[in-house]
């Protein structure tokens, strides 16, 4: 079993680069199941609409997983009810339309992944408390017994947080990874436990820039200039970044991780 697992999908520069090379990603790597975290998709980087989840599923996505912009496009409170393939957190305050974890079939349907999307606690907007809810959905969802495969996406602002997820699920998950930062770190492994693991996948989209943002006008908000814009995505090459999870059959645990930097200038 393989699985690919992309970070946050920045504007129309990250859109673009997915629709062109994921369907030859796919086909390359011989991959069964593809998660992509789809909060920062929209041209102004900020939601995702149903637009651009029609456009992700036909091209090979399986399900999108967000984080805390997921509510800044107003129509997808009204749509995220009847696409359970499109994650938001599963600790968001409780009444929160949609669905933080669900369980799926592999692309030729012989086998149930199950997907959790969880937000960090500190610097974030408010939410239940991540841990006691991860506790929660790993008493319902057990590999081998209820799934085969288990992928969880933590939308965290810090390392340790995430660092500290990856260590609770270790044994209890096939692969942890973080998002939001949009920055790949450099920790890609498997545990102890094997469970695959980093702390930041990165970010689908133009790394001249800051984390996907103009860099120009980045600098001018820093130096509060008086002509600097509100935040808007670089519009450069994007670099596709992830990893690709070797799963094991019998245990549902990772075999082997493989970083994945695709294109762009933080390829070249």
């Amino acid at each position: 079993m393989n699985l690919l697992i992309l970070g946050d999908v920045m504007g129309s520069s990250g859109r673009k680069a997915l629709l062109k090379k994921l369907p030859v990603l796919i086909k390359r790597n011989k991959i069964d199941f593809v998660i992509v975290n789809g909060e920062n998709a929209s041209d102004d980087g900020k939601g995702i609409t149903q637009e651009i989840t029609k456009e992700f599923f036909k091209i090979g996505v399986d399900v999108i997983t967000s984080g805390n912009h997921i509510w800044d496009k107003k129509d997808t409170t009204n749509f995220i009810e009847k696409e359970k393939r499109l994650l938001r957190p599963a600790n968001l305050v409780k009444g929160s339309p949609g669905r933080g974890c669900e369980i799926y079939l592999s692309k030729d349907k012989k086998y149930k992944i199950g997907v959790i999307n969880l937000m960090g606690n500190v610097f974030m907007r408010k939410t239940e408390d991540v841990f006691q809810k991860a506790k929660e959905i790993c008493s319902k969802m057990k590999l081998k017994k209820d799934i085969d495969y288990l992928v969880v996406d933590f939308h965290g602002e810090i390392t340790s947080e995430k660092n500290a997820a990856g260590h609770f699920f270790d044994g209890l998950a096939t692969c942890v990874v973080g998002t939001h930062t949009h920055i790949p770190t450099a920790d890609t492994r498997v545990l102890d436990g094997g469970t695959a693991y980093q702390t930041d996948i990165g970010m689908c989209g133009d790394y001249n820039s800051v984390i996907g943002m103009n860099k120009e006008n980045s600098i001018k908000r820093f130096l509060k200039e008086k002509d600097a814009k509100s935040h808007f995505p670089s519009e450069g090459e994007a670099t596709l970044s992830g990893i690709i999870v070797e799963a094991d059959p019998e245990t549902g645990l990772a075999k082997k991780v493989t970083r994945l930097i695709h294109g762009g200038s933080l390829a070249n």
